[in-house]
């Protein structure tokens, strides 16, 4: 097991290379596959060495070999996170499908929270297709059929009977529709069960982060921050600690 642990780890850290450069094209409209890897600062190619996922940016003390400019850490965190993802899933559920299955949904997740983060946008070309990816994939290996769709609608029906109802109170738009999607494809994964705790774990730590910060940019309620990484977060947290987290509140609460 530990090889297998490793070996995912390897293949995870690859994997998050070349979401970093789905995070930093998909946005703009780029094709994430040509030209190859480039500095951001200079745009020379990339050497094959040069490219080797968490080692390269220590190795060159995060700077561009020809420029010396400086490059993101981000590259490095994205990496190391994607491959920590991939590591956990192999420990969690082993050589099976689903080990496989919610690396590709973690992978998603990771772009999304980038690229919201950067551009307050979900990009529909990742939650439009995860949405029947999730309901075939995990309800036929995983969750089953019946689930994944009650998890679609719960998570989509949900955050859009939210947004709608800001509307009227507020008449401002207080829920962009790539949130909506993406807790859609959320329940295609991870089932209705999934949908309600990545409310409750996004909402909660969306508002601590929230108040936090508006306390202390001082902007009040004009500030907008992304939910996408909060629902991500909650998403993933479910993925590997859910069951436990609830069956731990059952038992505070006596029902266990």
């Amino acid at each position: 097991m530990t090889f297998l642990t490793i070996s995912a780890f390897i293949f995870g850290a690859l994997v998050g290379s070349f979401l970093n450069v789905c995070i930093l094209r998909i946005p703009v409209g780029l094709s994430i596959v040509h030209p190859p890897s480039r500095c951001p600062a200079c745009e020379r190619p990339i050497a094959f060495y040069d490219n080797v996922p968490i080692l390269s940016w220590l190795l060159l003390r995060g700077k561009c070999r020809n420029c010396k400019e400086p490059v993101s850490p981000r590259y490095m965190l994205v990496e190391l996170l994607t491959g920590s993802l991939a590591a956990g899933l192999m420990w969690k559920f082993g050589l099976q499908p689903a080990a496989i299955l919610f690396f590709f949904f973690a992978a998603a997740l990771v772009v999304i929270t980038f690229i919201d983060i950067d551009h307050r946008i979900i990009p529909d070309v990742i939650s439009l297709p995860g949405i029947p990816a999730g309901f075939l994939a995990s309800g036929y290996f995983v969750i089953g059929f019946m689930d994944s769709a009650i998890g679609i609608l719960a998570g989509g029906g949900s955050l859009l009977a939210v947004a709608l109802g800001y509307r009227i109170l507020t008449g401002r738009d207080g829920m962009g529709g790539g949130d909506i999607k993406l807790l859609a494809m959320i329940g295609a994964f991870i089932g209705w069960q999934g949908v309600l705790f990545t409310i409750f774990a996004s909402s909660l730590t969306g508002t601590l982060i929230g108040l936090l910060t508006m306390i202390k940019q001082k902007e009040g309620m004009r500030l907008a921050i992304p939910f996408g990484p909060f629902l991500a977060s909650g998403a993933l947290l479910y993925l590997f600690f859910g069951p436990e987290i609830i069956q731990l509140y059952l038992r505070s609460l006596g029902h266990g």
